[in-house]
């Protein structure tokens, strides 16, 4: 039987003080890092629930992996194949199902680093990394966190200042179909069809759905798509779902949704939940291996005070690395 090993660390990182989940605050992002090793082969995963998103908090997610790699370590299944993830917390699959596609050389080394970037309201401070992008110009705006028409005048304002510029929205369920209106009416007609996507704009999927119809802007499914019983269906005014990894799930379950939207002629993005720029590159490298085609949305490294570990390509904050202990502590470590 191949010997195995594993290591988990626990980090957190200061984040900008203004960054706000639904109604906290959130000052500081905490995760853990796990590390498996069969032999000579080794993977890395990142688990990092999301506070006010995931459904398991970061103390549970830490008891469940640590009971999953003990498992793993005493397993006599070379490749771990008889420990199945689908009873495990999003985030827990996510980060080992992650480390075990690495360990087993399944997880290309290329990423795709060029991200949609977020756009906060002002045309001037997107120039700058709008035209560091290579492809298609796409920027995402966060809506539904001021007043409907707002959010519409400012989506038209930099459609109209950028003429080559396709947007994504995300409301995260915020308006009632009546603002969701409210919202599509201040968007000239003639400028709709670049916003690549809504997502989710209704309270529920039904009310977003007669939205699209209504206003021919379509939508795209996000917090429905980690619903148990989600069942993807082909929609003309649905454009695509967008897949955050650490809110739906191992690896395989991602793929899956994948392939299901690309057989409907659908686009799925692969979007991040404010994770490390550890998990980031490694949400970069899914992108290019299993939606080549498709730009990502992995633009909130610059929420954060530090990089750790591996750093993303470009980026100018400091590296922490696993010997910075004020920041990174092993909690738990099993040798062969």
């Amino acid at each position: 039987m191949t010997k195995r090993s594993f290591e988990l660390y626990h980090y957190q990182i200061p984040v900008d003080s203004q960054v706000i989940l639904r109604n906290r605050f959130l000052k500081v992002r905490e995760g853990l890092l796990v590390k498996v090793q069969c032999g000579e082969h080794i993977g890395w995963g990142e688990i990092a629930p999301l506070p006010e998103f995931s459904q398991e908090t970061l103390t549970q997610a830490k008891e469940q992996a640590k009971a999953w790699l003990y498992q793993w370590h005493e397993a006599r299944s070379h490749n771990g194949e008889f420990l199945p993830m689908d009873d495990l917390y999003p985030s827990v699959a996510f980060g080992l199902s992650c480390a075990l596609f690495e360990m087993r050389g399944k997880l290309q080394e290329k990423g795709c680093y060029e991200s949609a970037p977020l756009c906060f309201g002002d045309p001037d401070e997107l120039y700058a990394k709008l035209g560091k992008m290579t492809g298609e110009k796409i920027g995402k705006i966060k809506v539904g966190l001021y007043e409907a028409n707002r959010d519409g005048m400012i989506t038209d304002m930099l459609l109209e200042a950028i003429p080559d510029l396709a947007v994504r929205l995300d409301a995260n369920r915020s308006w009632t179909k009546g603002k969701a209106q409210m919202f599509a009416k201040y968007v000239h007609p003639d400028r709709r069809a670049r916003i690549q996507f809504l997502e989710e704009p209704c309270k529920s999927p039904q009310e977003s759905l007669e939205f699209a119809e209504e206003t021919g802007i379509r939508i795209a499914w996000d917090e429905t798509v980690r619903e148990k019983d989600f069942n993807l269906q082909k929609n003309v005014n649905v454009a695509g779902i967008v897949i955050k990894p650490t809110l739906v799930g191992s690896l395989e379950k991602c793929v899956q949704l994948i392939q299901q939207a690309h057989e409907f002629g659908m686009l799925a993005v692969i979007s991040s939940s404010m994770e490390s720029s550890f998990a980031l590159t490694q949400l970069a490298r899914i992108s290019a291996q299993y939606t080549p085609c498709t730009v990502p949305g992995l633009d909130t490294l610059n929420l954060m005070d530090y990089q750790l570990v591996r750093p993303w390509p470009g980026c100018n904050l400091p590296l922490l690395s696993l010997d910075n202990t004020d920041f990174i502590q092993c909690i738990e470590k099993v040798d062969f």
